[in-house]
């Protein structure tokens, strides 16, 4: 069965980075577009960005786009997220999804 396994959430400073994993099994990873979505506290799914098959195609929500960095590696059916200046309004929880399907998530809290 799918699964995706988010990594790398944790406590950062405002200004400061982190790199999130997603690692995929049960699909045909390099075929398909990958997504992050996150959730922050109170509120609904946000689409943070979106990765083409091959990755060489890359799109981002306005709030992230410039500091956000999103990656793949196929070969080890992987997903990532660079994530650097960090704003308090980041913090959330966040996911890897494919389709409709995402993971159980990755906290990251920005804050002094």
């Amino acid at each position: 069965q799918v699964q995706l396994v988010e990594s790398g959430g944790g406590l950062v400073q405002p200004g400061g980075s982190l790199r999130l994993s997603c690692a995929a099994s049960g699909f045909r990873f390099s075929s398909y577009a990958m997504s992050w979505v996150r959730q922050a506290p109170g509120k609904g799914l946000e689409w943070v960005s979106r990765i083409n098959s091959g990755g060489g195609i890359t799109t981002y929500t306005d709030s992230v786009e410039g500091r956000f960095t999103i990656s793949r590696d196929n070969a080890k059916n992987t997903l990532y997220l660079q994530m650097n200046s960090l704003k308090p309004e980041d913090t959330a929880v966040y996911y890897c999804a494919y389709g409709t399907t995402k993971g159980q998530g990755t906290q990251v809290t920005v804050s002094s």
